[in-house]
């Protein structure tokens, strides 16, 4: 059963988060004529083109994408996700109108690094709470189920075709300054996540191996392995839960080993290497490392 528990500390990141991203849109993107990817993207190409507030093209367009994709995101991550998107609705309709002034507008290269910086920090921290803001997200995990294309070509090719389209309204000095800022934002969202690496391996130490694994695969749909293992202390047989998980998937990995077993040991590496790095996460008597 899908543990639908919402952490207050996930809602406050989510907040955060969103105020963040807004802020980077409304004072430094609108302001300084820089163009962005996804369905903000598209958003600022109505308000250019048609003069509809982004706070509310945002919301229309996100809300039916939500509900498409109920299946695919689960109702934990439904909750976030229209949370989220909720979230950066407001903030957008508050710095519209609390405006902070940045005057970053006469240096196109200091404000696309401001942009990456602000959007990607903001975005991280949505991420990482379990959260998204609805949007390509959610197209992309919906392909990704039914078509088995991955999510962050999909998401490419949204970024690249309202990119593609902002050109209608920018020219190509400012597209050059928003690439630079898509860059920056890629980055720093990885890094707010703990890592700028595409997969994540978590092993697992339980008593409860069975409901986490099933928990894993039901409600994350990843595969799981089991590793057989002898504790050092009493030499008794363990079995140990291997699965690799994306970035922003580790939030939810947390959620799920809470709710089985707040003693469960974890390690999460990245895949890639032999022997991982690791981080350490105490939390409730139990180490991430």
């Amino acid at each position: 059963m899908e543990n639908t528990r919402i952490r207050l500390q996930d809602l406050l990141l989510i907040t955060l988060g969103c105020a963040l991203y807004a802020l980077g849109l409304v004072s430094i993107n609108i302001a300084s004529h820089l163009a962005e990817g996804g369905i903000t993207g598209i958003t600022l190409i109505l308000r250019y083109w048609f003069q509809i507030n982004p706070a509310y093209s945002s919301l229309v367009l996100n809300i039916p994408l939500i509900f498409i994709g109920y299946k695919y995101l689960g109702r934990h991550a439904l909750i976030l996700t229209i949370y989220g998107t909720v979230m950066l609705s407001v903030f957008l309709w508050i710095w519209q109108r609390l405006p902070v002034q940045l005057n970053l507008h006469h240096d196109l290269f200091i404000a696309g690094v401001m942009a990456g910086l602000c959007g990607g920090f903001g975005s991280g921290l949505i991420y990482r709470s379990g959260g998204t803001t609805g949007g390509s997200d959610v197209i992309a995990k919906i392909i990704e189920r039914n078509r088995g294309v991955s999510m962050g070509r999909t998401m490419l090719i949204f970024d690249t075709v309202a990119l593609l389209l902002s050109l209608s309204y920018l020219d190509i000095r400012h597209m050059m300054y928003t690439l630079l800022a898509s860059f920056i934002f890629s980055q720093v969202v990885d890094f707010t996540q703990q890592g700028a690496y595409a997969a994540k391996g978590v092993l697992i130490i339980s008593e409860n191996y069975q409901a986490i694994s099933s928990d894993l695969m039901e409600q994350l749909e990843r595969g799981v392995s089991f590793l057989n293992g002898t504790g050092g202390f009493q030499n008794q047989p363990k079995q140990i839960i291997y699965c690799v998980v994306a970035p922003n998937e580790i939030a939810a990995v947390k959620r799920i080993i809470d709710y089985r077993d707040q003693q469960a040991f974890v390690s999460i590496i990245n895949v890639h290497e032999a022997i991982g790095e690791g981080f350490t996460y105490k939390r409730k008597g139990r180490s991430f490392f």
